[in-house]
């Protein structure tokens, strides 16, 4: 695929500072090092590091345009470009590379701070079942129909979103459900994308070490429905308290869901079990294979998303009761009447969440033995509060590493435990070894115990002084108990 600058800078702010628009590319980059022979290099000032001071390499690796904000001192011979916010014109450019993708499938954008991963899978699967064919764009893996590819971020860069929903159209995908995180909102990797719907799950105490307020945070959040069309839905979960701000500038059709509230959509718990939950929509009963409330919730929102884009409300009940749950969600292992349970609980909602789950299934004489770390260069405000919350609902608390990317994991759990009062600690475990935390808490259980394993869920890795090393936390707890 080449075009030339001409076709895929049209409708942005960009201009020409020499050479020629007619040079044509074969490629997007904005990272020198992945730069090729005939790609135009977009220099975009990042959180950690600034594309300006890479463009000799990007232009030694092969580039023949630059795109940039600065061009002082910019003097190679090669067409040169300026815009104004080079992060949002990457968005447009990629968009026009790749023909425009979004406007060719149906793409539904999920927000929100938990939630989005089941709710995006579970769309994926119930529409998959339906018949069609259809694109997914998550945290866990991403899928081309039934090709499935890596996902390295929530949400990925501009170039590689356009790039992947190419392809969905041309397999054949009439729809994508794509998890947007705040970061991609806040860095444009979505500016230019076409959205037919989005869903907002909720909004708690998360990457405050990037956005730096909770209010800033939810300004984010609110920013991706503001930008929708009016041709498109605003699904909302108005339980949450920040669910009326989300709505309030959006020019999209507005529609709510809750488990509490009055909703267009409501749902309601009937009965919690350890192998699913039954549970109502609108009134009709449905047996769903998901466990919690948090679950119901993600249910609701399916059921909501599905009948906005004109499913048969039948037909959704039916297929959603048979859908399992997503890797690495409260998902459940029993071997040997020890019951343990995997969550990417990261978050201290997400795992008061999960922990309330657990408590109201769980019987008097059943004990819930809790794991859990936090990550490392990440917000460390939540580590006291994920601490204090996780003793508080279990019968005895392991602290130990999650991914310590460059921290010290030992500084990491004495983080967590700042909140922590020297009486209360009599049950908490710290072990920094993970695999050595597993391998007490089941050396601990007794018959019908539980062991909640929080923090990574799908994640097969550490990340650990920037080495990842392979670490599956359903792996190792299943090995271990099957050796008890």
């Amino acid at each position: 695929m080449t075009k030339t600058l001409k076709h895929i800078i049209k409708n942005t702010d960009t201009v020409l500072i020499s050479g020629s628009l007619d040079t044509k590319i074969s490629g997007i980059s904005f990272d020198s090092r992945k730069t090729e022979k005939g790609d135009l290099f977009v220099a975009v000032k990042g959180t950690n590091s600034d594309g300006h001071l890479f463009i000799k390499h990007a232009v030694k690796n092969g580039a023949v345009a630059v795109l940039a904000e600065h061009i002082e001192n910019i003097n190679y011979p090669v067409t040169i470009l300026q815009s104004q916010k080079t992060s949002k014109t990457l968005a447009h450019i990629a968009s026009e590379f790749y023909d425009n993708p979004s406007e060719k499938i149906k793409l539904i954008g999920i927000i929100g701070t938990n939630g989005k991963t089941t709710t995006a899978t579970l769309l994926y699967h119930y529409f998959r079942n339906a018949g069609y064919k259809v694109g997914l764009i998550s945290t866990v893996k991403n899928y081309i129909n039934k090709t499935e590819i890596d996902a390295n971020y929530t949400t990925p860069d501009a170039v590689t979103f356009n790039k992947l929903l190419n392809q969905m159209t041309n397999a054949g995908c009439e729809y994508c459900f794509a998890e947007i995180s705040s970061h991609a909102i806040h860095q444009n990797r979505t500016a230019a994308l076409h959205f037919v719907g989005g869903i907002f799950t909720n909004i708690t105490h998360d990457h405050l070490d990037y956005h730096k307020t909770f209010a800033e945070y939810l300004k984010v959040k609110k920013q991706f429905f503001d930008n929708l069309p009016k041709s498109a839905f605003a699904l909302i979960n108005i339980d949450d308290k920040n669910g009326n701000v989300i709505l309030q500038n959006t020019k999209a059709e507005k529609h709510t869901y809750a488990l509490k509230s009055f909703a267009d959509f409501k749902g309601k718990i009937l009965e919690l079990h350890f192998d699913g939950t039954f549970m109502s929509i609108n009134e009709t009963e449905l047996w769903t294979l998901l466990i919690g409330k948090f679950n119901a919730y993600n249910i609701t929102a399916v059921y909501a998303s599905a009948v906005l884009l004109n499913q048969n409300p039948e037909n959704v009940l039916r297929i959603l009761s048979n859908l399992k749950p997503v890797k690495g969600r409260f998902e459940t292992v029993k071997i040997n009447n020890i019951t343990a349970i995997i969550d990417y609980a990261h978050t201290p909602d997400a795992l008061d969440n999960v922990l309330k789950t657990i408590n109201e299934i769980k019987k008097e004489n059943q004990n819930l033995i809790t794991i859990s770390g936090a990550g490392g260069n990440r917000d460390k405000t939540k580590r006291p509060l994920m601490a204090k919350i996780a003793l508080a609902g279990s019968d005895k608390l392991i602290l130990t590493s999650d991914n310590p990317r460059d921290e010290n994991p030992e500084q990491i759990i004495e983080d967590m435990l700042t909140e922590i009062e020297e009486n209360n600690r009599r049950n908490v475990l710290k072990i920094t070894d993970r695999k050595e935390a597993i391998k007490v808490a089941s050396a601990l259980a007794q018959k019908n115990d539980i062991i909640l394993i929080a923090g990574k869920g799908h994640e097969d890795y550490q990340i650990i002084k920037g080495k990842k090393y392979h670490f599956d936390d359903k792996e190792i707890i299943t090995e271990i108990l099957n050796n008890l």
